[in-house]
């Protein structure tokens, strides 16, 4: 095997989108508003039962009222006069007024204050799509060494054109689509591709921007600029696919309008009837009036999903998955179909020496371990590691050399020259394989392991199978999804045919697609039967992660794959993902309990309201009781354990 470099290593080991993340000054105003209107509405609480000030209730009510009401008057007035229709925002700031205004300060601040949280969840959900497209740009570099009209020079990455020849050192980034002319090396495919190994390259082989030289320098032309690279590609088929998953998004709005217009109607009609044809004063029908605007405010209604869906996702962060919304949980319980990633989420994306073929396994396994200690190739180091953990000790050699492309050699204490390498390799020292070791090599191959042949001279010691170990309990897992509701489990990789067949026969699933490119994923994802999720760790699954209805990102994968997921597994354990789905399911299941309830309070006192026969500290204990019962339903998934 060849040797990467320690750049390489590192560049491979970095996360790519490793800025720190700074919280835009938009949230952070949300956030002062909100945590301003809840100082208030305790400042005003504590003044008008504690300390029966009305100074400072009327001062701490104030500040609620002002933090709590200019923004939401402000997107109100925006709506109203920009857009031409009427939201909730206008609702909840006359509900409060009106409140105010018969004397219930404190029942208009409550309901600001979970207005303004409410806005500011869901502010603080909306950045992740620019900040999932600038962790994919991280990945490009600022620009390359190129050779140019025979002359070596740095070019910013705008400035490569189509026929420049790269000069890709060790453990650097390739800055656009290229075809090696010179050199041999092995590359990391795996944030573009997916593929879980090392990919060796030669003369004629194509180089994806963004992946990873491991070792070797090489000189590649450049086929395709910088704007139209497979890393540009990507950053489009994000910004596309976020439009398009955006859509379903306003579906909350639909009643949203309708609601607050028929309420402000029916205010000023409650009014009028009462003192026009009812013959009221006045001040009773105002009185009256502002009692059916209380009631008829949808607090309740409003504070019921936020409710649910935070002590759900409170419950599900102490059990290891971080839902980024509640829309992403609410999206969860109804999915019927998973499509899992293959590399680095059914498995581990750490090479594993499998199977040893010889006579004398552990001295192949010495031999082996004594020329690829000299090597830092991931394949080398899987071998090296499996000796360690099985107390075998390397084979002493001399002048250890990697050869490109094909594997390392060196000499043993007796002169010998000893080699661990591919078939190529095997090969070039004159080698011949017997049927059984050909029969080896063949088994690994169709099962997608590395193949790693060990000899001495013409003579083959053994040959070794390196592959991508599975995550444990990862069986169990897929038979636990399917148990909790979800129908259709599929995996979906880059990988080689041969390696995804196997690996789902290993994990228990019946459907796979292999060999797909990132625009292959997105395209099966909007195929499969919906509503579809889908499990991915690297910057190729980025684009069907935010294109299916839920995006599942597991905590060892890329930035990019965390940013444009709408769930993180944080401990990297599939076996979460079932207890999670049946979490979502009874979340939802309360969140329409809880506005169906809601919306009965309203259908039921706010008529007696009008009709005189709830008064004003009645309506008040319904319309605020309602709310602490929708508020319990939902801090009972508190105790859901996963």
């Amino acid at each position: 095997m060849t040797s990467p470099s320690p750049a390489a290593a590192q560049a491979r080991a970095e996360a790519p989108g490793s800025k720190k993340f700074v919280i835009p000054p938009d949230l952070r105003w949300a956030v002062l508003f909100t945590f301003l209107t809840l100082l208030g509405l305790v400042v005003g609480l504590l003044g008008e039962h504690v300390l029966h000030s009305d100074a400072v209730m009327w001062g701490g009510f104030g500040l609620a009222y002002l933090a709590g009401g200019i923004p939401a008057g402000r997107e109100a007035l925006h709506s109203l006069f920009v857009e031409r229709k009427l939201d909730v925002d206008l609702l909840m700031v006359l509900a409060a007024l009106g409140a105010a205004s018969i004397g219930q300060a404190a029942d208009g601040a409550i309901l600001l204050f979970l207005f303004s949280l409410s806005n500011t969840l869901q502010d603080w959900a909306m950045g992740r799509t620019k900040r999932a497209i600038e962790a994919l740009m991280d990945l490009n570099p600022e620009g390359a060494t190129v050779r140019r009209d025979g002359e070596e020079k740095w070019c910013e990455l705008g400035d490569i054109r189509i026929g420049d020849l790269l000069v890709v050192r060790p453990g650097e980034r390739v800055a656009a689509d290229a075809r090696v002319v010179t050199g041999n090396t092995s590359v990391d495919e795996s944030p573009i591709t997916g593929e879980s190994r090392p990919i060796d390259k030669a003369p004629g082989a194509e180089l994806a921007s963004g992946t990873v030289n491991l070792n070797g320098s090489v000189e590649a032309e450049v086929i395709r600029p910088a704007g139209e690279s497979t890393l540009a590609r990507l950053v489009a088929l994000m910004e596309d696919a976020q439009t398009q998953k955006s859509r379903t998004e306003t579906l909350s709005e639909r009643w949203e309008s309708p609601y607050a217009t028929l309420v402000l109607l029916a205010v000023p009609l409650v009014y009028a009837g009462l003192h026009s044809l009812g013959g009221l004063s006045t001040a009773d029908a105002w009185y009256r009036a502002m009692t059916f605007m209380v009631v008829a405010s949808p607090c309740a209604v409003v504070i019921s999903p936020p409710a649910v869906m935070l002590s759900a996702m409170a419950a599900a962060a102490r059990g290891g998955v971080l839902f980024k919304s509640s829309a992403a949980l609410d999206a969860l319980a109804g999915v019927n179909t998973i499509a899992f990633d293959k590399t680095g989420t059914l498995t581990q994306a750490r090479m594993t020496l499998s199977h040893t073929y010889a006579d004398d396994e552990r001295g192949a396994l010495a031999l082996a371990t004594g020329l690829e200690a000299h090597s830092e190739h991931p394949i080398a180091q899987a071998i090296v590691q499996a000796a360690q953990a099985q107390g075998v000790a390397p084979t002493l050699v001399q002048g250890a050399q990697a050869i490109p492309g094909h594997g390392i050699e060196a000499r043993l204490e007796s002169g010998e020259l000893a080699w661990a390498g591919n078939l190529r390799l095997a090969q070039r020292e004159g080698a011949a394989l017997t049927p059984a070791q050909q029969q080896a090599v063949d088994t690994l191959s169709r099962e997608g392991s590395s193949t790693v042949i060990v000899g001495v001279g013409p003579r083959v010691v053994g040959v070794m199978g390196v592959a991508d170990t599975l995550r444990p309990g990862i069986a169990e897992a897929i038979q636990a999804i399917r148990a909790a509701g979800v129908a259709h489990p599929v995996m979906l990789t880059g990988d080689k045919r041969e390696v995804a067949e196997t690996v789902a026969k290993q994990v228990g699933l019946t459907e796979f697609r292999a060999e797909l490119l990132p625009e292959d994923k997105l395209r099966i994802i909007g195929e499969l039967p919906g509503p579809v999720a889908m499990v991915g760790d690297g910057v190729n699954d980025a684009p069907a992660l935010a294109r299916a209805d839920l995006g599942v990102a597991v905590a060892s994968g890329t930035d990019v794959a965390i940013e444009s997921a709408d769930v993180v597994l944080m401990q990297n354990d599939m076996g979460k993902l079932a207890g999670a789905v049946r979490l979502a399911k009874d979340a939802s299941r309360t969140v329409r309990f809880n506005l169906l309830f809601a919306f009965g309070i309203i259908l039921l006192v706010a008529p007696l309201a009008i009709m005189g026969r709830v008064p004003l500290p009645l309506g008040v204990v319904a319309h605020e009781g309602g709310t602490v019962f929708v508020v319990f339903m939902g801090l009972r998934l508190l105790r859901w354990r996963l």
